[in-house]
C-alpha cells in the first residue's frame, strides 16, 4: 500500500494516518500467513521512534496517573497504524480495575483441585477485562511455595508442581477465551521483603525439576505472555537472564509471546534486558525511554536488536488479533449475578475440612438449623471484610460479605450472637450461652501480603532504576507517584498502604491462640475457621476444638460461602494444597531479609516424606460430610512423559459429595531420595450416596524424570513404579498398581 516516507529509510512519517493497518495485518495472519513474516511487513511501515516505544510502557514515567492499575496500563501501541497494544490489568483474584468480582485468592482456588473450576474463573475474569478496556490479564501466578511464610503465598496455588502447573493452565485457557493470560513471576520468586535484592541459587535439577516445570505447562496451555520476576537467579537479574528468557522459555519450550518486566524494579541494565530477550520494560516509559536511544548512538546497542525485540512484540499482537473473539462485552457483566454467583460457588468449594469430631454421637459439622437456637460468631476477624493483601492483587469489589453477615442472611430464625468488645473473656460469656461457637481467626493484610517498605522510593539501590528529570516542565507535571518515585514523599504506596511482607511467625498470634481455647473449653461445640494464605501450625491447640475449617481469604462471597458449608448447604470438599508440618524445624531454611540464598530440590510434603516425618495434616488432606473408597487401581502409558490412569470411586457415606482422586508414584528400584513418591495427576468426581464411578485421570511422568545436566536432556522414567490413587499424600488406604515403565 502507498504511504508516505520519513528520513529513516523507508518509513512511513509519524503523522501518516493509517489505523487500517493492523487489522488487514491481522486478517493476513487469521487467513494463514505466518506471524512472524506479516510482523516484519508491520515494522517496515514504523519509524525508529516508534520502533522503540515498542519496548516499554506508552505513560511517561514521571508522570503516571496516581492510584494502580485504575484503568489498562498500555503497552507498545501505535495509534497511527491501529496497533492496540497490550492492555494491561492486574490479578490474580480478579480484575484489579473498576469494583469487579473479587473471587477467593488462587492459594483458595488451589484448594479446589478443581481445573474445570478454575477455567470457569478465568473466563469471567476474561470477560471482565475486556468489558473495561483491557486485552491483557497478568495475574496467572504460578510461583511455587517453597516456605509458608512467603508473605505473597496466597497469590498462587500450593506447593507442588504438577498442582500449580494444571491450575495454571486452567486459568490460562478461561482468561484466553477473551483476552490474552501472562504467567508470572518468571522465576523462583518466593520471597517478599528481599524481592528486590534477593539472588536465589538453584542447581540445574532444582531449577528444571522443581522451580520451572509449572511455568513450563502454562506455557503449553498458550499463555500469550511472561513476566520475569524482581530477584536474580544464579546471579542474573530475571528481567535480564538470557538462561531464563532465551535459552530456556523461547528455545527449549517454543515460547513465542511476549515478555514484560515486572514493574518499575524489574530490570536494571535496559541494554542488558534487550539481549537478555525481555520484550517489554513495564509499565511505563522508564529506563529503556532513556537509555537505549544513547545506547544506539554510542554503539552499545544494535538496531537490529531493538527490531528483533520489536517484531516479537508485533507478532504476539498480530497472533492474538488473528483468534481474539469478535465480540463486545458491556460493563454490566463486571460483578454481575452470575459472576458474583461464581465467587460464591468457588469459595464453598475451596473451604477445607481438617477436623470434624462427634460430640453426643454426632460429628460438629454440619449445623442444624432446627436444632440451634443460638450461635455465637467470635473473633475479631468476624465481620472483618477480609479478601487478602492490599497490593497490587487487591480487587475492589462493589461489596464483602463478612462470616457474620453470611450467617445472619443463612439463619434468620437462630440468634446470631456477637460480643460488645474483643476481650476473650466476653467471647467466653457468649460461648456458654451458645449452642454452638464460632472463631474466626487468622490473619489481615497487616500480617502476609505485598511489601513496599517505608521509604523503599528513597533507596539508592533503587533508584538508579528511575530516568532523569531532565527540565521544570517535567517536574510541574509529576503526579505524586511521580513525587513519591522521585523522592520527595517516602512514605507513598501506589496501593494505598499495607504492612504485609513475609510472615514472621507461622503460627496464629498469641490473643487467636487463647481465644480458640478458652473458647472451646467453654463450649464443647466450637468450630474454628482459619483466614490465611498457607500453613498455619497448630501444634498448641487444634486437638481442643472438634471441628476446624480453613476458610481462606474467600472473596467478596466469602461469607455467603461458609454459611453455606457450615450448614450443609454444600459438602466441603476442598483439600490442603500443601502439607502443613507439626513444627517450623520440619520446613526448608528461610531468611525473609537474605541477599542470597540457595533452593534445592526439598520442601512441603516431599522434605516431609524424605525425612520421614510425619505432617500435622498432609498435602491433599480434607474431609466431608460423606465418606469414599477408592478402589481398582489400573494406569497406561500414553507416551515418554504421559499415561492414564483410572481408579474406582465408590461414595460410601449417606450424602452426596465431591471427591478428589490423587495419584503419587515413586519407584521400586530406588531407595533414599529417589524412592520419594511424587504428585503425578488428579481429578475430581462428584457421586450420590452409594454412587460409583471410573475415574480417568492424565497422569504427568515428568515429576519422575530426572534433567541431566549440562545439555538440556531428560532422563524419563523407566523400570518399576508404583502408582497409589490415595485422598492425600501418605494415604493408607490408597489403591494401588506397580508398572513397568518402558
Amino acid at each position: 500500500m502507498p504511504t508516505r516516507t520519513d528520513d529513516a529509510g523507508g518509513r512511513p512519517a509519524a503523522g501518516t494516518e493509517q489505523p487500517g493497518v493492523f487489522a488487514d495485518a491481522a486478517r493476513r495472519v487469521r487467513e494463514g500467513a505466518p506471524a512472524l513474516e506479516v510482523a516484519r511487513d508491520l515494522l517496515a511501515l514504523l519509524s525508529r521512534e516508534e520502533t522503540l516505544g515498542l519496548l516499554d510502557g506508552d505513560e511517561p514515567f514521571w508522570s503516571a496517573p496516581d492510584g494502580y492499575n485504575r484503568t489498562p496500563y498500555v503497552f507498545a501501541a501505535v495509534d497511527r497504524l491501529g496497533i492496540p497494544g497490550f492492555r494491561f490489568s492486574d490479578g490474580p483474584r480478579g480484575v484489579v480495575m473498576g469494583h469487579s468480582t473479587a473471587f477467593p485468592v488462587p492459594m483458595a482456588r488451589g484448594a479446589s483441585w478443581d481445573v474445570e473450576l478454575e477455567r470457569r474463573v478465568g473466563e469471567v475474569i476474561g470477560r471482565e477485562v475486556v468489558a473495561q478496556g483491557g486485552n491483557f490479564f497478568a495475574g496467572v501466578c504460578v510461583n511455587l511455595l517453597r516456605h509458608p511464610a512467603w508473605g505473597r503465598a496466597q497469590e498462587t496455588y500450593g506447593e507442588d508442581p504438577v498442582h500449580l502447573g494444571e491450575m495454571g493452565a486452567a486459568l490460562t485457557r478461561g482468561v484466553r477465551e477473551h483476552a490474552m493470560a501472562c504467567v508470572k513471576h518468571y522465576a523462583l520468586n518466593s520471597m517478599e521483603n528481599a524481592r528486590f535484592t534477593v539472588d536465589v541459587h538453584a542447581d540445574e535439577r532444582a531449577l528444571h525439576e522443581v522451580y520451572l516445570p509449572h511455568f513450563r505447562r502454562v506455557i503449553e496451555a498458550g499463555a500469550d505472555g511472561v513476566m520475569s520476576a524482581y530477584n536474580r537467579v544464579n546471579g542474573e537479574w530475571c528481567g535480564e537472564s538470557r538462561t531464563l528468557l532465551t535459552d530456556i522459555l523461547r528455545r527449549e519450550w517454543g515460547f513465542e509471546g511476549v515478555t514484560i518486566s515486572d514493574f518499575i524494579f524489574g530490570l536494571r541494565d535496559p541494554v542488558a534486558s534487550v539481549r537478555a530477550g525481555l520484550d517489554i520494560e513495564a509499565p511505563y516509559a522508564q529506563q529503556r525511554a532513556h537509555r537505549l536511544p544513547i545506547a544506539l548512538r554510542d554503539g552499545d546497542l544494535e538496531w537490529s536488536e531493538v527490531e528483533e525485540t520489536a517484531i516479537r512484540v508485533l507478532r504476539a499482537q498480530l497472533r492474538w488479533a488473528a483468534q481474539a473473539p469478535d465480540e463486545h462485552i458491556p460493563l454490566d457483566v463486571v460483578a454481575s449475578p452470575e459472576h458474583t454467583a461464581l465467587a460464591r460457588e468457588v469459595a464453598a468449594r475451596s473451604m477445607v475440612l481438617l477436623r470434624n469430631e462427634p460430640v453426643d454421637g454426632s460429628p460438629v459439622l454440619p449445623i442444624d438449623p432446627g436444632a440451634t437456637g443460638s450461635i455465637a460468631v467470635l473473633g475479631r476477624l468476624a465481620d472483618l471484610p477480609n479478601m487478602g493483601d492490599n497490593g497490587s492483587s487487591n480487587v475492589p469489589a462493589p461489596y464483602v460479605v463478612t462470616p457474620l453477615e453470611g450467617l445472619q442472611a443463612a439463619l434468620p430464625d437462630t440468634e446470631v450472637l456477637r460480643p460488645s468488645s474483643d476481650s476473650t473473656a466476653d467471647a467466653v460469656e457468649l460461648a456458654r450461652r451458645a449452642d454452638v461457637a464460632l472463631v474466626v481467626v487468622g490473619y489481615t493484610a497487616e500480617d502476609e501480603g505485598e511489601f513496599l517498605e517505608k521509604g523503599i522510593f528513597a533507596r539508592p539501590d533503587l533508584q538508579v532504576v528511575f530516568p532523569p528529570l531532565e527540565d521544570d516542565v517535567a517536574r510541574e507535571s509529576m503526579t505524586a507517584k511521580g513525587r513519591a518515585l522521585a523522592g520527595e514523599n517516602a512514605g507513598f504506596s501506589p496501593f494505598g498502604g499495607s504492612a504485609g511482607g513475609d510472615r514472621a511467625h507461622l503460627t496464629l498470634s498469641a490473643q487467636d491462640e487463647e481465644l480458640i481455647l478458652a473458647v472451646a473449653e467453654a463450649n464443647p461445640r466450637t468450630v474454628v475457621a482459619i483466614v490465611a494464605g498457607s500453613a498455619v501450625l497448630m501444634h498448641r491447640w487444634r486437638e481442643e476444638p472438634p471441628a476446624i475449617l480453613y476458610s481462606w481469604y474467600a472473596g467478596m462471597e466469602g461469607g455467603s460461602a461458609l454459611a453455606d458449608i457450615l450448614l450443609g448447604r454444600r459438602s466441603p470438599s476442598g483439600r490442603l494444597p500443601f502439607a502443613v508440618p507439626t513444627s517450623e524445624e520440619h520446613l526448608p531454611f528461610f531468611d525473609r531479609d537474605a541477599d542470597v540464598i540457595t533452593y534445592d530440590r526439598w520442601h512441603g510434603q516431599r522434605l516431609l516424606d524424605r525425612d520421614g516425618i510425619a505432617p500435622a495434616f498432609p498435602l491433599g488432606y480434607g474431609l466431608g460430610y460423606t465418606t469414599f473408597r477408592v478402589a481398582s487401581a489400573r494406569v497406561e502409558g500414553t507416551g515418554p512423559e504421559s499415561a492414564s490412569a483410572w481408579a474406582t470411586v465408590t461414595n460410601t457415606g449417606d450424602r452426596a459429595g465431591r471427591h478428589v482422586v490423587q495419584w503419587y508414584a515413586r519407584a521400586l528400584d530406588a531407595d533414599g531420595e529417589d524412592a520419594v513418591p511424587a504428585l503425578v495427576g488428579f481429578a475430581t468426581v462428584e457421586l450420590e450416596p452409594g454412587e460409583s464411578a471410573s475415574v480417568e485421570t492424565d497422569v504427568s511422568l515428568r515429576p519422575l524424570a530426572r534433567r541431566v545436566s549440562g545439555n538440556r536432556n531428560w532422563e524419563h522414567p523407566r523400570g518399576a513404579y508404583r502408582f497409589e490413587a490415595a485422598a492425600h499424600a501418605g494415604d493408607p488406604a490408597a489403591a494401588s498398581v506397580d508398572v513397568t515403565l518402558p
